[in-house]
């Protein structure tokens, strides 16, 4: 009889995982939320979980294994289940969820409506109590460009609030009104109640109302010209050549009429980038750039749900707008419009921009996207003297006889002991060298500290026969080439500096690989995921670099692009594997082996499955049925 596949002990008993909609939370042995997740039916979600290892996504394995107990809560519906997910992640900001962060701190236009005489002013706090934001903007000096040019059009006060209080204790006027640059009740030539009308008028501009001042300005001009009040009719036309002139730093992109957020995202394996355009007016009014850290597989429109949630979890229901464009559609689209009309109070809704003007403004935030996080995998490498200082930092904090000029950096991945594969990456002076990657196939082990042993031993044995050539059967590169001679030859260039994904024990098992090889010469270091601490052979504490140390961000991206290149070679060996399984069951396609594996989500699912389940599938009949049902089951 063969073996039931493993996976965790914690795996709730069958029936005890209710089918409501609800969150649910992983936490580890310590009681600290590792992950926190929603669903439609707690049971079918969950269940995806539970399946054996050896199936799991090899991220999401490593969450399922880390953790020691799961817990979910009921909610009422799926609403609930969506605003009770956004809760606890900003409570618990659990490590396995995406991370977000913002690419820089932006300058907004703010103006401060809960003063009895509001002012506008350039910040980058967006926690000023009863204020409305503009922006963000992408230089200081373009708030100012924009402020100057608004206040000769709706002049409020721009003086500060020691001033404001001065002038109207003293009765006389404050000293940027005295020369026309604060129009606030502290300029003495209007009431609190005026100006507080001309606040409104203000945010109404900046909010997308500009059709309506412009129609207005133009009649009252025609009206004062009409009456020969020319210079009532002068200051109209110069009102009307200063909302030209903020008009025309943000060119109409859509429909006078639109107002919207449309999101670019651009991703890989393990990050993303996120572009958000707000369209306000049918113009661009403000930008903002996000980077997303991924630490389980989620990607397209699981993605722009968290991006979502995350952008407007707390945002006050005036800066909702009634449309938000997005690249992919959520599974949860309907659940999140609701959402967002509760936060509003009107209508939102949800689209993905397919054609016209919308289409293209999509692809240029994406192309925005795809330079961000091209810019955020690569920023420092290209900067020589940071370079430079990195390696510097590094050999002091490793305390390195010379500079780690080649370094080589080992990942492994693996399900559930199968499909163990191990990745090699090369950065030389700071960059990657890619041409040097490679990637070893391991016997199966469900100890990553015996596989990062047996790749070390592998990889070393060529220090010591520079020479020889590999075997014939060699695995290809990632562009798909076979190594070449020529390459062979390099891979024996010795290394100043190993690095591991992991900790203590990894990095012992890696220090017992070199006493075995004869390559204690070889300096070693592991570095570890949960709190970047790095360790050292033999060492009892960690060496703690700086967050903001070259020295952390090198080490950090050689870890990620070895955890990068192994992901990406064990997926290319397991969809093999699936499509290999599907392929042989007569009748069954490519298109309909993605919608199977897009429904049930892994092979071991489809086993699972009933004859009626899968023939609820679109396209799939109680005849494909059964066959897919009795080939999965060895009938």
């Amino acid at each position: 009889m063969a073996r039931s596949a493993p996976t965790v002990a914690y795996k709730p008993k069958p029936g005890e995982i209710p089918t409501n909609p609800g969150v649910y939370r992983f936490r580890d042995a310590d009681g600290r939320v590792l992950y926190v997740g929603k669903a439609k039916n707690l049971r079918a979600r969950l269940s995806n979980y539970f399946a054996p290892l050896h199936t799991l996504h090899e991220r999401t394995r490593r969450m399922v294994t880390t953790a020691a107990s799961v817990e979910w809560t009921v909610v009422d519906s799926d609403v609930d289940s969506l605003q009770l997910e956004y809760m606890w992640i900003k409570e618990f900001d659990p490590p396995f969820n995406v991370r977000y962060r913002d690419d820089k701190s932006y300058p907004f236009m703010a103006i401060t409506l809960g003063d009895e005489a509001p002012r506008v002013i350039v910040t980058r706090n967006r926690r000023i109590p009863g204020a409305k934001y503009f922006g963000p903007y992408p230089k200081v000096w373009a708030v100012h460009d924009t402020i100057d040019l608004m206040i000769k059009v709706f002049p409020i006060r721009t003086c500060s609030d020691s001033s404001y209080k001065k002038a109207m204790t003293s009765g006389r006027p404050c000293f940027p009104g005295q020369i026309g640059r604060c129009g606030g009740p502290c300029s003495m030539k209007v009431s609190i109640e005026e100006h507080r009308a001309i606040v409104d008028d203000f945010v109404a501009f900046m909010s997308g109302g500009d059709q309506r001042f412009t129609k207005e300005l133009t009649a009252r001009m025609r009206e004062s010209s009409a009456a020969m009040d020319y210079e009532a009719a002068a200051l109209y036309r110069d009102r009307l050549q200063a909302i030209d002139a903020v008009l025309n730093k943000s060119a109409l992109v859509l429909a006078p009429d639109t107002d919207a957020d449309l999101f670019g995202i651009a991703e890989d394996e393990l990050a993303a980038a996120v572009q958000h355009f707000v369209i306000r007016g049918g113009r661009v009014r403000g930008v903002r750039a996000t980077t997303i850290e991924k630490e389980l597989d989620i990607a397209g429109g699981d993605l722009v749900d968290q991006v979502l949630q995350r952008t407007y979890g707390n945002a006050a229901g005036a800066d909702i707008p009634r449309q938000v464009l997005v690249p992919a559609m959520p599974e949860d689209a309907a659940d999140l419009e609701e959402w967002l009309r509760g936060r509003r109070g009107k209508t939102v809704t949800i689209q993905v921009a397919q054609r016209g003007r919308k289409a293209d403004l999509m692809r240029t935030a994406s192309l925005n996207a795809q330079q961000a996080l091209m810019l955020h995998k690569t920023r420092r490498t290209s900067d020589y003297l940071a370079r430079t200082q990195a390696l510097t930092d590094l050999q002091e904090a490793l305390d390195l006889a010379e500079a780690p000029l080649r370094i080589e950096c080992f990942d492994v991945s693996h399900l559930g002991g199968t499909n163990v594969v191990a990745s090699m990456v090369v950065f030389e002076d700071g960059l990657p060298r890619k041409d040097q990657y490679r990637s070893f196939g391991v016997p199966e082990t469900t100890d990553d500290t015996d596989s990062i042993y047996q790749v070390l031993r592998r990889r070393l044995a060529y220090l010591d026969r520079p020479e020889e050539k590999e075997p014939e059967q060699v695995e290809p590169t990632a562009d798909g080439e076979v190594v070449t001679e020529r390459r062979r030859a390099r891979f024996a260039y010795r290394p100043q500096l190993l690095v591991v994904d992991g900790g203590k024990p990894q990095v012992e098992a890696a220090a017992r690989a070199l006493r075995d090889a004869g390559h204690e010469e070889v300096a070693l270091c592991g570095i570890a995921k949960r709190l970047e601490e790095v360790w050292l052979p033999g060492e009892e504490y960690p060496v703690i670099l700086p967050r903001t140390s070259e020295a952390l961000y090198l080490l950090q991206r050689l870890r990620d692009e070895a955890h990068r290149f192994a992901i990406t070679h064990q997926r290319k060996r397991r969809r093999r594997d699936i499509q290999s399984v599907l392929a042989e069951i007569p009748g069954l396609g490519d298109a309909r082996i993605k919608a199977l594996l897009r429904h049930f989500g892994s092979v071991s699912a489809l086993k699972q499955a009933t004859p009626d389940e899968i023939a609820a599938l679109p396209g799939v009949g109680p005849k494909l049925a059964a066959a897919i049902h009795g080939h999965l089951s060895g009938g």
